[in-house]
């Protein structure tokens, strides 16, 4: 049995008291990845931003509003995890300054500065021991394998997987699973129940049983 950390949903960064910068990520491919490794028998704690859908009981879940807390999260529970999966859409960026009072109308342009945040999957794979794992998640829109190959490089994972904004919201998913060495082991597509089974049955193998990958071209 392995201990697998999940990362799911979206997070906020505030711009004031009411508002905030987000994304549309449900958290449904989270929690079916959750399921699909339970299912498998490991155990599993989901790190979570927050979502409107009930994760497995069976599941530690912790919530989280920013990539800030996520970010503190994972950081302190992945030492005593045997690998993470990374499916939440993180924002990337936060505002230089939040206000303490709603921002009010004025007629004239509202001037945003944004900075990036700390990426978790990328800092996970960096601190990861010999014995650990990272699978992340790319949602491309454009030169998809390129980007999601480049991020698997430099994040540190292990195995990434590629997908693509209709995701979002949706109850299916269509995806591929590439290997540290840039073969594509699987192209999946069906519902996010379904995906995520054939996922878990990959890096299962491959990553907590350690057998020898079936490329797929």
């Amino acid at each position: 049995m392995a201990r697998i950390l999940v990362t799911s949903g979206p997070t906020r960064q505030h711009l004031d008291p009411v508002r905030y910068l987000t994304n549309g990520s449900s958290g449904q491919m989270g929690s079916s990845v959750a399921a699909a490794a339970l299912a498998l028998g490991h155990e599993v704690a989901i790190v979570s931003g927050p979502v409107e859908i009930t994760y497995p009981s069976e599941a530690t879940v912790i919530p989280v509003i920013s990539t800030e807390e996520m970010f503190n999260a994972c950081v302190d529970l992945f030492p005593d995890f045997s690998g993470v999966i990374g499916v939440a859409a993180p924002c990337d960026y936060e505002p230089l300054f939040v206000s303490s009072d709603k921002i009010a109308k004025t007629g004239e342009p509202l001037r945003l500065e944004l900075h990036e945040t700390r990426d978790i999957i990328a800092h996970l794979g960096a601190a990861k021991r010999p014995e650990q794992w990272v699978v992340g998640f790319a949602l491309e829109t454009h030169d998809e394998r390129f980007r999601a190959l480049a991020k698997m490089e430099s994040k540190c994972c292990d195995m990434i997987v590629l997908n693509r904004p209709e995701a979002m919201q949706s109850e299916s998913n269509q995806v591929e699973l590439f290997e540290a060495s840039g073969s594509c082991l699987a192209k999946i597509k069906g519902p996010k129940s379904e995906v995520a089974k054939e996922l878990l049955t990959h890096i299962n193998n491959v990553l907590i049983n350690k057998t020898k990958p079936h490329t797929q071209a």
